[in-house]
């Protein structure tokens, strides 16, 4: 039996885990973190009985305790709940699914206490990725990938040793936007943007889809995980979402992995990971498909992954500011404050202004993340 801490479990990779663990003895759900959600959090309580459950927000923890007076559970709260069920000592397997800067600490902490980590929060590598790792190594820690992308990933660079590998292909849907141009991008609406095409996330993660700058973070993520060069990650549009990603070998074979868009086969090979287990989901049907279409991105319609690939070439903080400017203006754009195409530009602006430090530590990192918000903050004005 795996017992699981899961970071974010009200969120759409977290409810999606508690999906595959439901009824499952392979499994145990030891503890579950929630931001704000306490009705879905309350009923997985019930269901699952975890040890220990964080609130990300302290009024809503208070009204959970109340709701569960009597409940032997551990309510706890705030950033130092997140680490405290991050670092739970019966867990064995943290999942971090939370969105945003907020997942950095609990995993640095959990990586700390010895747990494998299943690592769904793209911001740890993105914004802190040399420190992270350095200290998966130093702990001997496995980090597993995910997102579909770097699972697939993953699995293909089992085809050949590392000195093969000539370029690693990362996958991209295009989103709801993909064949617009600027003119049209200045028109769209938030209901346009969330309307992905062909996967259900959370709208932070949506957004990013449309923009494009999801991908861009993932090849940052990918350049972390699997030591590789930047320059040896392309990315390709690829509108069926089957092939999630590819690896290109230097004897010219390309293995790829494929599947139907459910988050769950990803999720699940990093829990049970290295076994496989067999499931009840639907299987690929490559004959009713039909066929599988790939494209370059636009970048000059979509700089959002030409401004990460920038931020990873930079080094240092840069992917940090990115990050964070990211997350100040898509949360602009989801409360009507800006226009879509407005992300990118913000971005990019504070980009221009930060003076890269070279070698930071997670202190550094922290501290222009803070900075990099506020410029978004500051061009409102």
């Amino acid at each position: 039996m795996k017992k699981i801490s899961i970071l974010g479990s009200t969120g759409s990779i977290g409810t999606q885990a508690l999906d595959i663990a439901k009824g499952n003895s392979d499994y145990k759900i030891v503890g579950l973190t929630a931001n704000k959600n306490i009705e879905l959090l309350e009923k997985q309580i019930t269901e699952f009985s975890p040890k220990i459950v964080a609130v990300v927000d302290e009024d809503q923890a208070l009204i959970l305790k109340k709701r569960l007076h009597g409940n032997d559970v551990n309510i706890v709260s705030g950033i130092e709940g997140l680490v405290e069920v991050a670092t739970y000592d019966s867990a064995d397997i943290v999942l971090n699914s939370v969105v945003g800067m907020v997942g950095l600490l609990p995993t640095l902490e959990a990586i700390k206490a010895k747990k494998t980590i299943a690592l769904a929060n793209k911001e740890t590598l993105v914004t802190a990725g040399e420190i992270v790792m350095n200290l998966a190594r130093e702990k001997n820690v496995s980090i597993l990938p995910v997102d579909s992308e770097h699972s697939a990933i993953f699995q293909c660079l089992k085809s050949g040793k590392k000195n093969e590998v000539s370029k690693l292909i990362l996958t991209a849907s295009g989103g709801p936007f993909r064949g617009l141009s600027k003119n049209d991008l200045e028109k769209v609406t938030l209901k346009d943007a969330l309307n992905h095409p062909n996967w259900s996330m959370g709208k932070k993660i949506t957004i990013d889809s449309a923009t494009l700058m999801n991908k861009g973070l993932e090849v940052i993520e990918a350049k972390w995980l699997f030591d590789i060069d930047i320059n040896k990650i392309d990315v390709l549009v690829h509108p069926q979402s089957i092939v999630h990603s590819m690896v290109e070998f230097i004897d010219g074979s390309v293995i790829a992995q494929l599947g139907i868009h459910d988050m769950r086969i990803p999720i699940q090979y990093a829990l049970n990971y290295p076994d496989r287990k067999e499931n009840i989901l639907e299987k690929l049907d490559l004959a009713n498909i039909g066929q599988l279409n790939f494209e370059k991105p636009d970048n000059k319609t979509f700089p959002a992954l030409s401004l990460a690939i920038q931020a990873m070439k930079e080094k240092g903080t840069m992917a940090a500011v990115l990050n964070g400017a990211n997350e100040s203006a898509v949360q602009l754009f989801l409360e009507g404050k800006i226009k879509f195409i407005d992300i990118a530009r913000m971005v990019e602006k504070v980009m221009s202004l930060h003076h890269n430090i070279k070698n930071p530590t997670l202190e550094d990192v922290l501290e222009v993340d803070k900075w990099a918000r506020r410029m978004v903050l500051e061009q409102l004005n």
